[in-house]
């Protein structure tokens, strides 16, 4: 990670940077990636919305996470909030800072740069508690990094509309675990 600096990221000014970052590390189309930029820009009117990027030495953004407070009003919470009352576990939508996403470009993946963007974002979170959904593979990266933080499973097997694979809602205490 030498090669890379981790810092506070203007995303308005550079969406188009982070979906093209996005669409690499999460197999977006051109389509996907147009809705996804209305809804970044959205997110980021949200109070407490804030992101971090990696930038490369070059000056190319190579990883970036955003979120904020999680509000149960907000789109994903009414989708994974039936999930999570099924199993007695929607009391984690209150008091969340949900990591809205996540991406490392393929190229700069596993050293380290999503670990260090999502406990930084996460050290500055008020709340006492983070809140994310990812792919429900078992032994995917992301899966195997959100544990080794300490995210547990809250919810599996949850279906966002268009969204080709289920997904898994999980959960950790803040701080993050590190180490």
């Amino acid at each position: 990670m030498n090669d890379v600096v981790v810092g506070p990221l203007d995303l308005a000014a550079r969406v188009d940077e982070a979906l093209a970052v996005q669409a690499l590390a999460f197999g977006l189309t051109h389509d996907e990636i147009g809705v996804r930029r209305h809804i970044v820009l959205r997110h980021l009117t949200s109070p407490g919305a804030r992101a971090l990027g990696a930038t490369a030495s070059d000056g190319r953004l190579v990883g970036f996470v955003y979120g904020m407070p999680n509000d149960r009003g907000h789109w994903w919470s009414t989708v994974v909030e039936p999930y999570l009352r099924y199993v007695g576990q929607d009391h984690w939508l209150d008091d969340s800072f949900v990591i809205t996403e996540l991406h490392v470009h393929p190229a700069f993946q596993k050293r380290g740069i999503g670990r260090t963007l999502i406990t930084t974002i996460t050290d500055g979170a008020d709340e006492p508690r983070s809140i994310l959904s990812a792919i429900d593979a078992d032994r995917s990266p992301a899966r195997t990094l959100y544990r080794a933080l300490g995210y547990e499973d809250l919810a599996r097997r949850v279906v966002f509309p268009s969204a080709p694979s289920p997904y898994a809602v999980m959960g950790a205490f803040l701080p993050l675990r590190r180490g």
